[in-house]
């Protein structure tokens, strides 16, 4: 293992969902990464969380670019509130494919990328995962900050938004682990966010059941203070197929 695990109970994470909803201070719009981004309701919050920053940090997007250089289409799974495709976008990726489930996500991709001058850049689907997408589409990089916290099998989703904190059984997981490497184009590269708040050690064992191994690519301990202060390790995961 890479780090020390910290395995959340996903009790706490589904309190965190709720929280962040009807948080009196919960913005309309925040600035990230040198920028303003709407935030709609029932939409990840990323001011409640540094798991984006991290993100955009990961990807190499976290100061702001000229977008003169093209760096390859970008597929963003679980894109939330849109910063990172359209971050990519921005940075000169494209095309951009923004995934999420959530219908107000979708939207709230949308919003930003018009915000920020990449609506034709960037497209916003709704799909479990992969399932919004065309079947013959590739990407050069097909990212997913993951919902790492592993809930009970059968938990059954009260809202879309529980969906970004807890993944019931790891089956999200499971099929992205399978999925990813497979909507690459060649040379392209499968990568998933993580954190020591998920179940690596099970996480690894998905990946061997399914043929793929996990490399890390890199590591950051983060201490988040929003709910308490605990110091958590985020992951950047590259997924290939068992040698």
């Amino acid at each position: 293992m890479p780090y020390t695990s910290q395995v959340q109970d996903y009790r706490r994470s589904l309190e965190r969902s709720r929280q962040s909803l009807c948080r009196v201070d919960r913005p309309s719009v925040f600035p990230l990464a040198g920028r303003q981004w709407d935030l709609l309701d029932g939409v990840f919050a990323p001011v409640y969380s540094p798991s984006t920053g991290v993100a955009l940090d990961f990807l190499g997007l976290g100061e702001p670019g000229d977008g003169r250089t093209h760096h390859g289409s970008f597929l963003e799974i679980g894109s939330g509130t849109g910063v990172i495709a359209v971050t990519a976008a921005l940075a000169g990726h494209g095309p951009v494919v923004a995934s999420d489930i959530n219908p107000r996500a979708v939207r709230n991709t949308a919003v930003n990328a018009r915000r920020h001058g990449m609506a034709d850049r960037v497209r916003s689907v709704q799909g479990d995962l992969f399932s919004g997408l065309d079947a013959d589409e590739r990407f050069d990089t097909v990212f997913w900050s993951s919902n790492y916290v592993l809930g009970p099998d059968q938990y059954r989703y009260e809202s879309d938004h529980e969906r970004a904190y807890v993944d019931a059984g790891y089956r999200s997981h499971r099929r992205y682990l399978e999925q990813a490497p497979l909507r690459t184009t060649p040379g392209g590269r499968a990568l998933l966010h993580f954190s020591s708040r998920g179940d690596y050690p099970y996480l690894t064992r998905i990946a061997a059941e399914t043929g793929r191994e996990l490399r890390v690519l890199t590591a950051c301990p983060i201490r988040e203070g929003e709910y308490g202060d605990d110091l958590v390790e985020h992951l950047l995961l590259q997924i290939l197929p068992t040698a």
